[in-house]
């Protein structure tokens, strides 16, 4: 058979369009293959070799990890063969997903900053260090804070925006549990945060004028939406121009009952999925990194994705 109809062959398959489309625009190894498509790495493993198999692809070895990229191709006929299957490519509806989540795996691979904050957290508590503590740190933290007017979006009873009122010029949290909000409210009083202020209100129209806050945020509020691209919508609305949005989550996972145990409403979050929403919204110098993963199961992971308007 010739090198034309092996090629042609190799491509009869929608994955295998996907993961050429995403080769054609940067080398990338299995695991950012699988981070990207969310695809199980025996699945894409199995895909990749029929189009080495083909010709289209080249791989090379770096330590345990194997990188793939579009190999050399020499006739103008295997170029076109590339070129048909990346415009294909493009008409499935896993392509937009796909490129934001390569612009994450690129970031991602860049930034050292979270693999050093993993390796500090983890020796923390190794050693005792006279007033070395997370309370301290925090304390450090917050102080350098500017002192902005936030919103609290999905607050419960207002946990982050008492630690936030200590530096904040004034917090308006924001829960449709009126329980919530008033035993907010009287903790509030009880501790004198007259710059925390609680009021009733649904995630996707908040009771706050437009462009009237810095900072929103939404922390682990934001699976607890009916409709979680217009939450975040709604954010943009109140904020200031150049305001920015704070967006802490569990990543998409399967634990089903979470709906019943926590009255979860989604079952977490994709990474290109909230970053798709915040562009749509007209967010820009969008982030979304895993930031933590829990040692016992069902092993739940926190999503941080911020932005600005």
């Amino acid at each position: 058979m010739s090198a034309i109809l092996n090629s042609l062959r190799a491509l009869g398959d929608p994955t295998r369009l996907r993961l050429l489309a995403l080769l054609e625009k940067e080398e990338l190894s299995v695991n950012e293959l699988k981070v990207i498509t969310h695809m199980g790495q025996s699945r894409i493993s199995t895909h990749l070799a029929q189009l080495q198999k083909a010709g289209l692809l080249q791989s090379r070895r770096e330590g345990k990890r194997s990188f793939y990229r579009i190999g050399k191709l020499g006739k103008q006929s295997s170029q076109a063969v590339v070129d048909l299957a990346v415009q294909g490519a493009k008409e499935l509806p896993e392509h937009a997903t796909d490129l934001i989540n390569l612009k994450m795996a690129l970031t991602l691979r860049e930034d050292q900053a979270q693999i050093y904050f993993n390796q500090v957290a983890g020796r923390f508590d190794r050693s005792y260090g006279p007033g070395r503590s997370w309370q301290a740190f925090g304390h450090l933290l917050l102080r350098m804070m500017p002192r902005w007017v936030i919103a609290d979006l999905g607050s419960g009873e207002g946990l982050v925006s008492e630690l936030l009122a200590r530096r904040a010029r004034h917090i308006i949290a924001v829960d449709n549990s009126e329980k919530m909000v008033h035993f907010g409210k009287e903790k509030a009083q009880k501790n004198g945060l007259t710059n925390l202020e609680f009021r009733l209100g649904d995630l996707q129209n908040p009771p706050i004028d437009p462009q009237s806050v810095d900072l929103a945020i939404l922390s682990q509020a934001l699976h607890h939406a009916e409709i979680p691209s217009e939450a975040i919508k709604s954010a943009a609305k109140i904020l200031k121009p150049g305001g920015q949005i704070v967006i802490l989550d569990l990543r998409q996972h399967t634990f089903i009952q979470a709906h019943e145990l926590y009255g979860d409403r989604w079952l977490g979050f994709r990474e290109g999925e909230l970053h798709q929403w915040l562009e749509q919204a007209g967010f820009r110098n969008i982030e979304v990194t895993i930031v933590a993963r829990e040692e016992q199961p069902p092993h739940f992971e926190t999503l941080l994705a911020s932005a600005q308007t």
